[in-house]
Order: C-alpha cells, then sequence, then structure tokens
C-alpha cells in the first residue's frame, strides 16, 4: 500500500517563488523525492524526474555507460517498442527528453494539461521497465562512436577534452559523458542492464512537476505509477579530491588549421561551495560577462586578437573545471595566451572598480529571472535546487547573496581560486607557425 510523507508544506512563502505559490516537497517511502509547484497559466506539465547517477559514476575502464544507458531507455518497454513510444508522445503533441551530465541523468516529459494523464504512463514506463533490446544497443552504441570520432575533428571539443585529462587525472571528471573510443567499444549489453538495476532506483530520483495541475493531482499520478517501485541500496558515492596541479601543464595538438584553439585553466569549485557567488561575480567581471567582461574588453577590443573569448567556472557535485577559451590568429597565439594570463594576474592584484562589480551584480540579479520562465526552465531548476541541497528558499536567497559580495570578496577568491602559475594549456592549431612558448 502506498504511503507518502509530507515534509514541510510551505517551504517557502509565496513571495519567495517565482510562480507566486510554495513549492510542496513530498517524499515517498520508497525514497523517491517529489516537488510540485502549480502554474496555472498555460495548460502545460512538465514532468522531470533527475537521477542521481552521471557519468562520473561509470566504471573508468568503460567511461560512457551512463550516457548509454541513458540513450536506451527509450528505445523499448516492456509493454511498448521505441515506434510505439514515439508515435503515443508524438499523437498528443508531447516531447520525451533524456539527457546525461556528470552528475546525474534526466528524463523529461512536456505534455498538455488534458494528456497529463499519458505523460504519466509514457514517463514512468520509459524510467521503470526499459528493456535495452540489443538490436537497438548494437545501434546507438554504433552511434556514439560515431560522435565520439567527429568530435576529434572539432578543434574546440578536441581542446576541452584534452585539456580535462589533464587537470583531472586518475578522476571521474577526467572523461567526456560521452566516453572515450576505446572504453565505449568495451562496454556490452549486460553492462547497461547492472548498471540500471544498480544505479535506477526511486531513493536516487528527485520528481518535479511544474505546470496546470494542483498538488493533489500531481501526488495521485505520482502514487499510481511510482509508488510500487522498489528502492535498493543506495550506490556509494566517495567525494574525490580534486588534483591539484603543481606546474604548468602544456599539450600540443598539431592540424592544419588557420587559427590556434586555445583552452587554459584549472580546477575551479563545487556548487556547494560557500564561495560560488563571489565567484560568480568574479568571473563575470574577468570573462563570462560578454562584451562588459575584461578579457573581452581588452583581448578583443583594445588589441583585436580574437572575435570572441570567455571564462567558465563548470561547478558540479565536486568541484569542477575553470578555463578560458579562445581562437585566434596562428601566429598571435602567444600573445593571447599573454595577455589571458595578464589579466587573470590583475584581477588578482587588484580590487575591481565599483562600476565593475555594480554592473557585474546588476547583471547577474536582473537576468536571474530568465532561468526559470518557463515550465521547463523551472522544474529544471527546481530540481537542481533539491540536488544540491541548496534549500527551496533559493528563489528569494539568491539575490541577496550575489548583492553581498563586495569587492574584497572578488580579490580574496580570484587569488585563492585563479593560479596564472599552475594551469593545463591546450592549443589545438599548426603549431610549426604558432610557435607556442608557453
Amino acid at each position: 500500500m502506498y504511503c507518502a510523507m509530507v515534509i514541510g508544506l510551505v517551504i517557502a512563502g509565496p513571495q519567495d517563488s517565482p510562480a507566486g505559490s510554495a513549492p510542496v516537497k513530498t517524499v515517498l517511502t520508497n525514497g523517491m523525492t517529489v516537488l510540485v509547484l502549480e502554474q496555472h497559466d498555460l495548460p502545460l506539465v512538465y514532468i522531470h524526474a533527475l537521477i542521481k547517477v552521471g557519468s562520473a559514476h561509470d566504471p573508468p575502464e568503460k567511461a560512457g555507460l551512463a550516457n548509454l544507458t541513458a540513450s536506451l531507455l527509450d528505445e523499448g518497454t516492456t509493454t511498448r517498442s521505441s515506434q510505439q513510444l514515439a508515435e503515443q508522445i508524438d499523437f498528443i503533441g508531447a516531447s520525451l527528453e533524456i539527457d546525461t551530465s556528470e552528475d546525474f541523468t534526466t528524463v523529461s516529459m512536456r505534455v498538455l494539461q488534458k494528456d497529463v494523464g499519458l505523460g504519466f504512463t509514457l514517463l514512468s514506463d520509459v524510467l521503470l521497465h526499459p528493456t535495452f533490446p540489443q538490436k537497438e544497443f548494437e545501434r546507438i552504441r554504433t552511434q556514439i562512436l560515431g560522435e565520439i570520432i567527429s568530435d576529434n575533428d572539432d578543434p574546440n571539443r578536441l581542446a576541452l577534452k584534452t585539456f580535462q585529462q589533464l587537470i583531472f587525472p586518475n578522476h571521474p571528471y577526467q572523461w567526456p559523458v560521452t566516453g572515450f573510443e576505446n572504453t565505449v567499444s568495451r562496454i556490452e549489453w549486460r553492462d547497461v542492464h547492472h548498471f540500471y538495476t544498480k544505479e535506477f532506483l526511486p531513493n536516487q530520483t528527485i520528481l518535479v512537476i511544474v505546470g496546470d495541475i494542483t498538488v493533489e493531482q500531481a501526488l495521485g499520478l505520482t502514487r499510481a505509477h511510482f509508488g510500487s517501485w522498489k528502492a535498493g541500496p543506495t550506490p556509494a558515492r566517495p567525494v574525490r579530491k580534486l588534483p591539484s596541479l603543481d606546474k604548468k601543464i602544456v599539450r600540443l595538438i598539431d592540424k592544419d588549421l588557420t587559427q590556434s584553439t586555445i583552452v587554459l585553466g584549472h580546477g575551479g569549485i563545487s556548487r556547494t561551495n560557500p564561495d560560488f557567488y563571489a565567484v560568480m561575480v568574479m568571473n563575470h567581471i574577468l570573462g563570462a560577462g560578454g562584451f562588459s567582461s575584461r578579457l573581452m574588453d581588452t583581448i578583443r577590443d583594445k588589441q583585436g586578437l580574437v572575435y570572441g573569448i570567455t571564462s567558465h567556472y563548470d561547478a558540479r557535485a565536486m568541484p569542477g573545471p575553470f578555463w578560458v577559451s579562445l581562437q585566434t590568429k596562428t601566429d598571435t597565439t602567444n600573445q593571447a595566451i599573454e595577455a589571458v594570463l595578464a589579466e587573470i594576474n590583475a584581477i588578482r592584484d587588484a580590487p575591481v572598480s565599483d562600476q565593475e562589480l555594480a554592473d557585474a551584480k546588476a547583471f547577474l540579479i536582473g537576468s536571474f529571472p530568465l532561468r526559470f520562465d518557463t515550465t521547463t526552465k523551472l522544474a529544471r531548476l527546481l530540481a537542481q535546487v533539491e540536488f544540491y541541497g541548496l534549500g527551496l528558499d533559493y528563489f528569494s536567497l539568491y539575490p541577496k547573496l550575489i548583492e553581498g559580495v563586495t569587492k574584497a570578496d572578488v580579490q580574496r577568491v580570484a587569488k585563492q581560486y585563479l593560479n596564472p602559475r599552475h594551469y593545463a594549456l591546450v592549443v589545438v592549431g599548426n603549431l610549426a607557425k604558432a610557435n607556442v612558448r608557453h
């Protein structure tokens, strides 16, 4: 018999919610966490399942297993073929999306309110009853292998993949989500089945339902479709320490190109790091702020070395990477690298200006609502808020935390989390002409 435990029915006041009403959080007896947020503006419902397994949980020798497993979920169930699934989804004008990242896998259904029952039926069928047909296994694996091989012809993807291998040695973030050609080739059908059985569990799942549906309706449908899903042992999730670079590492990849593709950086921070918000402000000023960033202003506008340049912090469950990416003419490769390092040093060595700080905070706070201006975005954000344990008052806290960042905070985190001496540098291009000196 199904029974649910409701935790904190009013988690945040209505003024704290992006939809004017508070999300309701429920934990089922099988361990599944359910978040429901009513939005009655449009007759749409978005059902978003986040399963706490991603490529970081792949066996190293079979990297790409999580992605391959997820890619096969909608290729047939115990009651429907892949064609039948596709036809039923198309018939009601719904959409099914499946995606894998380093830390989690998501399975989502967007459906009209009148068809929400069938939406739950199809989503639960895909999640609970996949059969992983052998023929489809071979087809999808071959397709993924083709994508991996083609990535080697894309200088941006090749540079970033190489960069991650340099900064994450012996770490689960070392491999791409899709895996490597040799690791995906090793994956067998039984690996997929075992991985699914071990990892796809209700106590590993956050289900978010947002849209034109009441809490009672949503919980009733959840009860009917997921209440019998059996919990299992929670897989061990050891936190791996980020390997620190004790020197500069350079990897040069020779390709006959007219431009050099450059990635420069090192390890970064986790999403739960208390300095996350100060780092966001700092990185916006440095290179994530588009035309208002220092990297763009100096290296593009003043020196004319690039068309575009940006800096990235990918904050994950474990500390992720920080990197600067750019393309420049072959003969200005060294000049562009020197300019990047100069800007990293500059933001470490002196406080940012009052105007830079004010502009960065204004942008980050002002653009925040755009991250949840549709049911799709809102459901995805709510799932991640729950996954990272940020608290469902996140929507009211975020602007306050950004606003509280000071110039001293920006310089402090720049000194702590940027290292212009110990970094990984990847250059893809015509090496004879580039004559990289770094």
